[in-house]
């Protein structure tokens, strides 16, 4: 096969794993009615999500290298940390429906996992560079590990206004990373294979910050400490669960 023909077919694998990440919206076609505890638990919920993802790309990156693990997690936190303080001093932000403050987590939200995506982008493609069986078993599992990605912002999203389809319009919009990294990661594997663990850490470390400083303090405004410790604890343990499923 042809250079052309493989680039094209990762390029058609990697399009799959961002469109995959728009089924997370699916459960908001049939809920309705957001209460005040109801946004305390999708918040505690995309938070025990996005704590789940953060621990499977610590572990991916820290087997290919911690040390840049670790620093890509610092500058990740440092980043998301400096987006946020600069959101803050423009109180007339809009999103879609989204206005103020809610715009501005969303954003946040929208922001981090297209983040996260470019990271999962050289990982399908750096797994294709190792072979066709290699690249089919990770873009599978990076397409069903997206679905509860997508669930997270959708989480965050849904109850502040957005409608359904935008929710899996936005999450799909922070997946398209992946098809536009994977090819050039594909053609130019030894080059990108070296970052990789950098931009696993900084996934993580952009994900743990959006948690710590706006998911879980949303969570408590609507719902006991106790509460939302369970809910997150359950929703991390799931997500890693799953992903031990599907790399089993």
């Amino acid at each position: 096969m042809c250079v052309h023909v493989e680039a094209l077919a990762v390029l058609l694998a990697a399009s799959v794993t961002a469109l995959a990440t728009g089924l997370g919206a699916l459960p908001f076609f049939f809920v309705h009615g957001m209460s005040r505890s109801w946004l305390a638990f999708s918040n505690a919920l995309a938070a025990g999500a996005m704590l789940g993802a953060s621990a499977g790309l610590f572990w991916e990156g820290g087997v290919e290298g911690p040390t840049r693990t670790l620093a890509g997690a610092v500058v990740g936190a440092a980043f998301i940390a400096a987006t946020r303080a600069r959101l803050h001093h423009h109180p007339g932000l809009e999103l879609g429906q989204l206005r103020g403050a809610d715009a501005a987590k969303g954003i946040l939200i929208v922001a981090v996992m297209t983040v996260h995506s470019l990271a999962e982008g050289v990982g399908v493609g750096v797994a294709f560079g190792g072979g066709e069986a290699l690249g089919v078993f990770i873009t599978t599992a990076i397409a069903v590990h997206n679905i509860p990605e997508g669930l997270a912002i959708s989480l965050v999203l849904v109850p502040r206004g957005t409608r359904p389809l935008a929710a899996a319009g936005w999450s799909v919009f922070s997946s398209l990373p992946q098809p536009l990294m994977a090819v050039p990661a594909f053609l130019l594997v030894e080059w990108f294979r070296p970052v990789l663990p950098c931009g696993l850490g900084f996934a993580g470390g952009a994900m743990i910050w959006m948690v710590l400083t706006e998911l879980v303090p949303d969570a408590r405004l609507g719902m006991r400490t106790s509460g939302v410790v369970a809910i997150i604890a359950g929703a991390t343990v799931a997500m890693v669960a799953l992903q031990l499923y599907v790399l089993a």
